[in-house]
């Protein structure tokens, strides 16, 4: 753990001197992070299994565990406040979080917003959960149906723009699921990682993701935006390089139960050592 401190900072001190644009760095969030000892995280609490509360009340899940062992490589305390699409790039902004790992999709307009740092640690694409008996069999389907969302997700307006759909868009994942139950939409758009896992939980049996999966996106995680390109960005990159490359992801993957996903077999085969056997 040391060793890997060590190396991560010396990349990270060696390259965040100032920005690419020639704004010098002042490294604001990081030096608060290492003077107060602890790091506070925005995690979800509602996207199982990366981030959920446990049956104790406590925030739990694929991303809690990676927060955690960026605060131990920091050697600072860990904080977690629960945040959702709607909101995780304000508490950012704001302040009120240092960090942000929190199931967001990498798009441009984000990285105008927040300090999303490469390389991307996880990726998913946008699909629907159905009842079997609504039958869907292409996204045309949807046209002119009410479709349940959630606020804050960008494929929303992709959804009604291209096929049409009436997007009811909730604050939660629970509204948004209760109330396709409940019948008050034919479907659910969601990423289809977390529909994946909510099918293989036995609470949706009547449930299919009936559709092709579409516009795949990485995931990214953020610092502020103007310590991108400074310590805690390079820090942060050094951490994901690790996770890729040490195959950490893949065994989180499966602690959770989550289906392995060609992407993380992929960009570690890309970062191995290629002097490794």
């Amino acid at each position: 753990m040391k060793r890997l401190f060590a190396s991560v900072m010396a990349f990270a001190l060696g390259t965040s001197a100032a920005f690419a644009d020639g704004h010098q760095c002042t490294n604001d969030t990081w030096n608060k992070v290492m003077e107060r000892g602890k790091l506070v995280v925005g995690v979800k609490a509602d996207y199982k299994p990366w981030g959920y509360r446990n049956s104790d009340g406590e925030i739990v899940g694929m991303e809690v565990d990676m927060a955690k062992d960026v605060a131990d490589k920091m050697g600072v305390e860990l904080e977690l406040v629960p945040v959702q699409s709607s909101n995780r790039m304000q508490f950012l902004e704001g302040g009120k979080i240092d960090l942000m790992i929190a199931t967001m999709s990498d798009r441009a307009d984000r990285r105008g917003i927040v300090g999303i740092v490469g390389p991307n640690y996880y990726t998913s694409g946008t699909n629907v959960m159905s009842p079997k008996a609504v039958g869907l069999t292409s996204w045309e389907d949807l046209r002119d149906k009410p479709v349940c969302g959630k606020q804050g997700a960008f494929y929303n307006q992709i959804v009604e723009e291209r096929y049409g759909a009436k997007v009811i868009a909730f604050t939660g994942n629970a509204e948004a699921k209760q109330a396709l139950r409940d019948r008050k939409c034919i479907a659910w758009v969601y990423d289809d990682s977390s529909i994946g896992s909510d099918l293989a939980s036995g609470d949706w049996d009547d449930y299919e993701m009936p559709l092709t999966s579409e516009d795949d996106n990485p995931w990214g995680l953020a610092v502020p935006l103007a310590e991108r390109d400074c310590v805690f960005g390079r820090f942060m990159a050094g951490m994901q390089y690790e996770w890729l490359s040490s195959g950490a992801l893949i065994a989180l993957e499966e602690k959770h139960g989550i289906q392995p996903t060609a992407f993380l077999q992929t960009q570690q085969e890309r970062m191995k050592d290629w002097l490794a056997e």
